[in-house]
């Protein structure tokens, strides 16, 4: 049996409110106990953990593994050995691959891949067939596969199409992650709407094209009952609406991306494509506005939403270039860095990165509970560095925080009891 005790550290345990300096023992790939070992245990390897934090590894709520179908810009190789190097022990995968995860074929061919890489992988099926919102997919056979949930990630114009495809996805016990984006509005737009938009001469994304599509899934799933969650929140009024709706007792959730947190579209001035994401970067106001939704609690989960991409994406005029941040890199020290800018304590942030996202998947993850699976993230919290292209662990580079100085540093992660880096 392999065993292992992790010495000194302050362990943060978000699920328990946990804050304590102790030790930490792992046997069989199990958190055996906090504090005293057993009277019969004996740890045959020591992490020296003084001066650090250890805490659940880290659940990622979107991260784009490239594979199939984009392996120039990562793999599941690649960003689940980048996962690890940040802490972060589970990632889930949204269906836009290709070929889509629209089939258990592929969900299996991804879980068979997933299987030689580092950190777990949850996929997400897709809602239509090919995501094309013509057809439903075949929602029960994928969750037989291996899939967490079920995802639309491109808008669906159909209503009638998508209220039965949250009616199947109910029948299953599937919780539907949704993108709310309007089919129509700002559908050739590349930043949001507004005077930013304006002075740069580019097309806008409005606010609208966000809420419009929440209010009809919110319709939709007071009819049907069916579990949501709302990925990557944009807007003031959206987190406002999933408030409501979380008042009214509405099985939902939501989260937001931790560079929606740092970021306004006044930081796409020269036309920094770095910048260019989806959702866009909206204004000061609303992200004011997604801040105070996770302290709240409309806002559950924080994520990377890392989508990486080869250095050519970006190098085209602004509303040519792909869409999306590298974000694996600075999930944990952007926490850190909104613990410090909000006042917050260190359990409540770890929360959003930990324990909330694996409550919103419903796994055994994101807690240093008894007899849980030891996934744990050892980092220093006062280490100061600065990103750069050289110490990205990811494939892709592409991120608006290059240059810019950290503080916080992974220095060991732990898979189900193994040292993985």
């Amino acid at each position: 049996m392999t065993t292992l005790s992790i010495i000194g550290g302050r362990v943060l345990d978000p699920a328990s409110n946990l804050d304590s300096v102790t030790d930490l023992h792992i046997a069989d790939g199990k958190i055996l106990s906090i504090g005293a070992p057993p009277a019969d245990f004996t740890a045959t390897k020591h992490i020296d953990a003084n001066n650090q934090i250890v805490c659940p590894g880290l659940v990622d709520l979107s991260v784009r593994l490239r594979e199939p179908g984009a392996e120039h810009k990562g793999t599941i190789i690649s960003e689940t050995q980048a996962a690890a190097k940040n802490g972060i022990t589970t990632v889930c995968c949204p269906p836009d691959t290709n070929p889509v995860i629209d089939t258990p074929a592929v969900a299996e061919l991804l879980r068979h891949r997933a299987a030689a890489g580092t950190a777990k992988v949850l996929p997400l099926a897709a809602l239509t067939r090919g995501l094309k919102g013509e057809q439903l997919a075949e929602i029960g056979n994928l969750k037989e596969a291996g899939c967490i949930g079920v995802s639309n990630v491109l808008p669906i114009a159909n209503t009638d199409l998508l209220c039965n495809a949250f009616k199947y996805a109910a029948n299953c016990e599937l919780t539907v992650f949704l993108y709310a984006v309007e089919p129509w509005l700002g559908r050739l737009g590349c930043v949001h709407e507004g005077t930013v938009s304006t002075s740069l001469g580019l097309s806008g994304i409005p606010e609208a094209a966000e809420t419009i599509a929440v209010a009809r899934d919110l319709l939709l799933i007071e009819m049907t009952g069916a579990r949501a969650h709302f990925c990557r929140l944009s807007t003031a009024r959206a987190v406002d609406m999933i408030k409501e709706g979380q008042a009214k007792g509405l099985p939902i959730t939501a989260d937001v991306s931790a560079h929606h947190l740092f970021l306004t579209d006044t930081d796409i001035d020269y036309y920094d494509s770095q910048c260019h994401v989806k959702p866009p970067l909206r204004t000061q106001q609303d992200k004011t506005a997604l801040r105070t939704g996770l302290i709240h609690g409309s806002i559950n989960a924080l994520c990377s939403d890392h989508q990486p991409h080869e250095a050519d994406a970006k190098f085209s005029p602004f509303a040519l270039t792909a869409a999306g941040i590298s974000g694996l890199d600075t999930l944990l020290p952007l926490s850190l860095r909104l613990a410090e800018e909000m006042s917050l304590d260190l359990v409540t942030v770890l929360g959003y990165v930990t324990n909330k996202p694996a409550q919103i998947l419903g796994i055994d993850a994101g807690t240093l509970a008894i007899g849980s699976k030891a996934d744990v993230c050892i980092f220093d919290p006062e280490q100061h560095w600065t990103l750069t292209e050289d110490n990205m662990h990811s494939l892709g580079h592409n991120s608006p925080f290059l240059g810019r100085e950290f503080k916080g540093k992974v220095s060991h992660t732990l898979i189900n009891g193994r040292v993985v880096s």
